[in-house]
């Protein structure tokens, strides 16, 4: 069974850092492109972060700096380093996997995981 499963996430102060984990099984990593996007109560998904097949790295502006995706093809996981938390970050994060760069930064991927929850506040 094909899966993406998220962990790490929590109630975290301002300013506090927290690391995102978000496990493959049923496929492998390796040649997939991956992305981490998150939604926040009453807005649109947002993609915050990518990480190609080939380990080149995008981040949004609102994350550019604080934020650090990274991948680990021998363990099939991807990761989110949040670091200078915000308020502003609270939201529902997902990660998703796909063999196109293309649909991943559109949000429009193969796999989904089922989201991990962050809040930040004091």
């Amino acid at each position: 069974q094909v899966q993406l499963v998220e962990s790490g996430g929590g109630l975290v102060q301002p300013g506090g850092s927290l690391r995102l984990s978000c496990a493959a099984s049923g496929f492998t990593l390796d040649y997939y492109n991956l992305g981490w996007f998150r939604q926040a109560p009453g807005k649109e998904r947002e993609g915050i972060s990518y990480i190609s097949s080939s380990g080149g790295k995008h981040y949004a502006d609102s994350v550019k700096g604080r934020f650090t995706i990274s991948r680990d093809n021998a363990k099939n996981t991807v990761y989110l380093q949040m670091n200078s938390l915000k308020p502003e970050d609270t939201a529902v994060y997902y990660c998703a996997a796909d063999s196109s760069f293309s649909n991943v930064i559109t949000g429009r991927t193969d796999y989904w995981g089922q989201g991990t929850q962050v809040t930040v506040s004091s």
